[in-house]
């Protein structure tokens, strides 16, 4: 009786065994490896596989996934023999499950080993100050010099990334000074451009002030010589508007009479202004005779007349 249970747990143990090495079931975004009798045999997508027991064997299991490998620091020289300390991040993916299995021992440490060493070489051909500035070159030359590389070993680099750059503090000592130093021209440069266009703004003003004030007085010389030319063109019109009637009215009936009177009256309110002044005159004797002078200008218009 104890031999024939220990029969059954023997074939029991037996079948979970074959079971176990039997049916295989590969996780999404994953692929093993299958090798049959110690050679490649096939390779097992995501999914649910059977596998002849005993002689099939899955020998590697690979995520199908981005993966994520930091880069250890390490200590580059640039070109300028300036020693800086560099750590970064490598993303990777494998693409070929077979060259992954047999391309290649381990590809994660050979993918950091290369990326370390062509980050050497690639900080190398730049100065210092440039390091920083270029890192995006950096990432670029990185990962073209480890995709091509990596080729033979079903892997595709798909980028690096810079995590950061540490200098020494001799460096970092001068950087600041320099920074430092930049600041400060900057601000006397900004100031003295600030300075520079305040008095450019001023004396632009003072120019347009001087301008607009000559204009004005321009305006107003113009607009007085309008105004005088306008005032002779009135006097000068009225005037001859006057003399024009003043002549129409002589030549009729009983006009020369009205002359002869209005003569006689300005000339005796003129005489009589004469006669009020402390001035000493000289007159002919005919101009104390009233008649005298009036026939003497009565006359004068009638020959002007003609």
């Amino acid at each position: 009786m104890e031999m024939a249970t220990i029969l059954s747990l023997a074939f029991l143990a037996l079948v979970v065994v074959t079971l176990a090495k039997t049916a295989r079931i590969v996780p999404q975004r994953s692929a093993f490896i299958v090798e049959r009798l110690g050679k490649y045999a096939k390779t097992l997508e995501a999914g649910f596989h059977l596998l002849i027991p005993f002689v099939d064997r899955v020998s590697y299991k690979h995520t199908l996934k981005e993966e994520a490998i930091d880069v250890p620091s390490q200590a580059c020289v640039t070109r300028d023999n300036i020693q800086v300390v560099v750590n970064g991040v490598l993303y990777l993916q494998v693409v070929d499950p077979k060259l992954a299995s047999y391309g290649i021992n381990d590809y994660r440490y050979a993918s950091m080993q290369l990326a370390q060493t062509t980050l050497r070489s690639v900080v190398g051909k730049i100065d210092l100050d440039k390091t920083f500035e270029e890192r995006e070159t950096i990432n670029v030359q990185v990962v073209e010099a480890l995709d091509e590389a990596a080729k033979p070993w079903g892997v595709k680099v798909l980028r690096y990334e810079i995590a950061d750059i540490e200098l020494p503090a001799t460096i970092l000592d001068a950087l600041e000074k320099q920074m430092r130093a930049e600041r400060e021209r900057r601000a006397v440069v900004a100031q003295s451009e600030g300075e520079r266009e305040a008095k450019i703004n001023v004396s632009e003003g003072q120019k347009q002030e001087t301008i607009n004030l000559s204009e004005a007085d321009k305006q107003r010389q113009i607009n007085e010589a309008e105004g005088k030319a306008r005032e002779i063109e009135l006097i000068a019109t009225a005037t001859a508007e006057g003399l024009r009637r003043v002549a129409e009215a002589i030549n009729t009936e009983g006009g020369q009479s009205a002359v002869s009177l209005r003569v006689a009256e300005q000339y005796v309110k003129e005489f009589g202004k004469l006669a009020q002044t402390n001035n000493t005159m000289i007159l002919p004797a005919e101009l104390s005779n009233i008649g005298s002078a009036v026939a003497a200008i009565t006359k004068t218009l009638e020959t002007v007349k003609k």
